[in-house]
């Protein structure tokens, strides 16, 4: 018998040979580069030493700077004291990092990122300067001022959420950090899962493809991933793949088999996401409790109160006033390229429907010729959804943009008048998408809700993708966010808005 005949008797070995012939090649330069290591890294290594080096180094260089800049100044004689001091209960900050969960979430969230642990952060610093403080009150060993202290205070703050949002995007660029995942369930949610996934590469997830013993039809997007088979091989895959994470979508088996699938992969190391039951309308401000041990989910009522009304309010007033007065200058100059390549007015102004279904008129700055409107006949056949969802006008490589225009819609910079509605009342710096009036005929009654709070110059359909988002998802995502309002989120939101602009996606 040849050598390769006597290979492919090998179940294991067949197996493996079936399984690598049919994905991709991402999978196979991770399988590759793994085979190579002794000692195979994975994201959970990776990142946990990466954000260590980072909270380490914010907090030294905060402690050196505020030594730096008021030490001198307050002509501290006991400096070097405190500098032992400091050094000394470093640990103990590493110690308080980990009972906050600031080293343990990225492995297994695949969405986390810095601006999540922005309020944790916040309370490591807090809590860790009153500790350098009892420490040194009690030992009497150093007397800290509470000018260094508040320098010091400010500083690591900025430092270490920084110094985090470096390290993971180091981290996102080596091929440790990225989780090959397979999806149990080839069905509409499956792939629903699986086209979230890969419109967000910076997850970190190589999607090796779906099990399913009886797959539906894929859509063409979702065509270069494989069918890997049924559950009974899945325990194989796990191995041979070397897979991360398996989401349960929705499979076609029974419940028990399910139940029976879940428990086994318990015993593998993989991360396991389960998608819910009515995950429509699961949001971020959903809370588990029990019944003699039975888990429920419990959905918050929305109402939200004048006081919380009030708070919203005032963040976005101070605020939006805030960045007029600092992006001056940024006005300025656009308004003088978008005069000085096109004749037409500098903003644009469209109605939009907003809170409680009453209409106002958006500032943009002009990103189009003059007579844009006149000539939307002449290319409504290029609307990148007249197939797929004609509700929404969006034109790829519009002819009617102007070279600034293309510019400003690309980082959303065409945006930016809009703190004027924000001042005014009319919107809100994070909020459901501000839709046209045509596309507001198109929502149902049961997410007429989204119109609960002011429409934003932000908000999860910004974050999430921006023009990507078909319409009945950015609905349900703009529902989501009114239904399940916190401070706290529209602060996220806003933290996580920089980033999302300088991805290359499509901003129509």
């Amino acid at each position: 018998m040849a050598a390769n005949d006597h290979a492919a008797s090998i179940p294991g070995v067949a197996l493996y040979d079936e399984m690598t012939a049919v994905v991709g090649d991402r999978t196979l330069e991770i399988l590759e580069r793994r085979r190579r290591t002794a000692t195979v890294r994975r994201r959970g290594w990776l990142v946990r030493r990466m954000l260590l080096l980072a909270d380490l180094f914010g907090l030294i260089v905060a402690f050196s700077l505020s030594e730096l800049l008021v030490g001198k100044a307050t002509q501290s004689l006991n400096s070097q004291t405190e500098t032992l001091l400091f050094l000394a209960i470093l640990p103990l900050w590493v110690i308080v990092a980990k009972l906050y969960g600031l080293y343990d979430h990225d492995e297994d969230r695949a969405d986390h990122s810095t601006a999540d642990e922005l309020l944790h952060v916040f309370h490591l610093v807090t809590v860790g300067t009153w500790i350098f403080l009892a420490v040194a009150w009690v030992t009497k060993i150093a007397k800290p001022e509470f000018p260094k202290l508040l320098a010091f205070w400010g500083i690591a703050i900025v430092l270490v959420t920084t110094g985090r949002a470096v390290s993971r995007a180091l981290c996102r660029r080596q091929l440790a950090y990225l989780q090959n995942t397979i999806i149990v369930g080839a069905g509409d949610v499956g792939q629903l899962v699986a086209r979230k996934l890969l419109n967000h590469p910076e997850y970190g997830i190589n999607l090796v493809g779906f099990i399913d013993s009886h797959p539906r039809e894929r859509n063409k997007d979702l065509s270069h991933l494989a069918l890997l088979g049924s559950l009974d091989r899945i325990e194989a895959i796990v191995h041979m793949l070397d897979i991360e994470r398996v989401i349960i979508a929705f499979s076609n088996e029974s419940h028990q088999a399910t139940l029976e699938l879940i428990r086994s992969l318990k015993d593998l190391d993989v991360q396991i996401d389960i998608v819910p039951r009515l995950f429509e309308i699961v949001g971020p401000g959903t809370a588990m409790h029990t019944v003699e041990g039975l888990p429920l989910v419990g959905l918050p009522p929305f109402n939200l109160s004048r006081s919380s009304r009030l708070l919203k309010r005032t963040m976005d007033f101070v605020l939006a006033s805030a960045a007029l007065v600092l992006l001056a200058p940024v006005f300025a100059l656009i308004a003088v390229l978008i005069r000085w390549e096109s004749r037409g007015p500098i903003f644009f102004r469209q109605v939009r429907m907003g809170a409680r279904d009453r209409t106002f008129r958006i500032f943009k700055f002009r990103t189009m010729v003059a007579d844009a409107d006149d000539r939307k006949h002449e290319v409504a056949h290029l609307n990148m959804h007249i197939t797929d969802d004609p509700r929404m006008f969006k034109i790829p490589n519009d002819p009617r943009v102007t070279k600034t225009g293309a510019f400003l819609r690309r980082y959303s910079l065409d945006e930016l008048p809009q703190l004027l509605n924000v001042i005014k009342g009319e919107m809100s710096l994070v909020g459901p998408r501000p839709l046209i009036l045509e596309e507001d005929q198109h929502v149902a009654e049961w997410a007429r809700k989204r119109l609960n709070l002011r429409p934003g110059v932000t908000g999860l359909w910004q974050v999430l993708g921006r023009s990507e988002i078909p319409f009945d998802e950015m609905i349900r995502l703009d529902y989501l966010y009114v239904t399940n309002w916190s401070l706290w989120n529209d602060l996220r939101l806003l933290f996580q808005t920089v980033p999302a602009l300088t991805r290359s996606r499509r901003a129509y």
